[in-house]
């Protein structure tokens, strides 16, 4: 068993362990802390809709939604649901699917031990029948159909429906009632089979532990696997945007906006750069301290609801601007205008220096944090980078490499607006 600590510049430190199962597993024990956090995580998500192994000749392709659909149904054994289990140990239990991820975790303040062997048991243990399967398929089939009347859900798929052609982080992560009609059993199987391999999977775990009690729960419960050579692949993705603009009538007060900038993607070490970069530059125009919000905030234009995110994955990159106010066409002209003046006139540096400052803060707070730790842990490792990269990063990065973004990424060509208004206020 390989086994690593991981220190940051802060003193803060995990462990790593490669088991022999095959999987990686993180470990952070927190003293003084009172609560434990864990997930138990695959690199498989929505977008994973073409795939294969080492023992395929030719790529296989799946209905959308299919990740979701298998987190949903892997609730469900033969024997009971695990709902129940966990209930007799007092854990808090959940799960989710990204773009990019399908996550089952639990957090409880006692009884850790039980509650890791139930998440390490029926995570391992599928069990699909075409009844249980078409059951779902109405259960899902109505999520997707709720989540079609929700405007913030619409105008941010709208959004990546304008900047992306054919990657599938356009489609949403549940799929659609059609795509899903089309999974059955033997789907689910093969996909379980395929991306809940240990190999591709990752248990973090924080709090109220002790390392040597949590290997030994997973030595006990792990199944060893062979790795399959799993490949996932997407379709080619211009660098261009499909359109600059949409508008979709639903029934709000205040419009709604998405305004994002297509970006170029990368991948590990690379993208967490860069998105260190689109986060200052994000908040060069976001945060409440600089000129620019405190003008648009004082002229009406923007609001409180005014953000930011950097968005990105596997074969996508994006930094989206969101809010709800009277004027969205406005708030994109600003955003243009302050970008393209940032570029000729440069970056202030009493602005970076003081969001620089609140960024690095964040992430000391996070680390005294035991569920933004586990989740720390999980997406760094899935991302191919370690835990304490960003922090690193974030000290030695200049606002000349943040003006650099700017200048390569956040082109006037590259930006779309998504909008989600009252048709009666036509």
């Amino acid at each position: 068993m390989e086994k690593e600590i991981l220190k940051s510049r802060t003193d803060d430190s995990c462990i790593h362990v490669k088991h022999p199962s095959g999987l990686d597993i993180y470990i952070c024990e927190m003293e003084g802390f009172s609560t434990v956090e864990a997930l138990f995580g695959t690199k498989y998500g929505s977008v994973n809709t073409m795939f294969k192994t080492k023992a395929d000749k030719e790529y296989t392709t799946v209905p959308e939604g299919i990740a979701h659909f298998l987190e949903h149904k892997l609730f469900e054994n033969e024997d009971c649901d695990v709902f129940d289990l966990y209930a007799k140990t007092g854990a808090n239990a959940n799960a989710f699917t990204s773009f990019d991820k399908t996550c089952y975790l639990f957090s409880c303040s006692k009884n850790y031990k039980e509650s890791l062997a139930i998440l390490l048991d029926f995570v391992q243990k599928p069990y699909f029948t075409p009844e249980s399967v078409a059951k779902e398929q109405g259960i899902i089939g109505q999520e997707i159909k709720m989540c079609d009347d929700n405007p913030n859900w619409r105008v941010f798929f709208n959004l990546l429906n304008c900047l992306y052609h054919n990657h599938p982080v356009k489609i949403d992560i549940a799929g659609t009632v059609e795509s899903i009609a089309e999974i059955d059993s033997d789907l689910l199987y093969k996909c379980y089979n395929t991306f809940y391999n240990l190999n591709n999977m990752v248990l973090s775990i924080a709090g109220n532990i002790k390392a040597d009690e949590v290997l030994e729960i997973c030595d006990k419960y792990l199944k060893p696997c062979e790795d399959k050579g799993l490949e996932t692949v997407f379709p080619d993705e211009p660098d261009s945007i499909v359109k600059n603009e949409i508008v979709e009538n639903q029934p709000v007060g205040n419009p709604l906006f998405n305004i994002g900038y297509k970006c170029t993607p990368k991948d590990g070490y690379e993208r967490l750069k860069a998105t260190v970069k689109a986060d200052l530059a994000g908040s060069l125009l976001a945060d409440s301290s600089s000129e620019f919000y405190q003008r648009l905030i004082s002229d009406g234009i923007i609001n409180s609801s005014f953000d930011f995110e950097c968005f990105c994955g596997d074969g996508y990159f994006s930094l989206i601007f969101s809010g709800e106010v009277k004027n969205p066409f406005r708030v994109r002209d600003e955003i243009l205008a302050e970008f393209e003046r940032i570029k000729s006139e440069g970056i202030d540096e009493n602005l970076f220096r003081n969001i620089k400052k609140l960024s690095y803060g964040k992430l000391i707070r996070e680390l005294n944090n035991v569920e933004e730790v586990a989740n720390i842990m999980i997406n760094s490792h899935m991302d191919g980078v370690s835990p304490y990269a960003e922090a690193e990063i974030l000290a030695e990065v200049t606002s000349g490499d943040v003006l650099d973004f700017i200048k390569t990424e956040l082109l006037p060509e590259k930006l779309a607006i998504s909008v989600v208004k009252n048709g009666e206020d036509e």
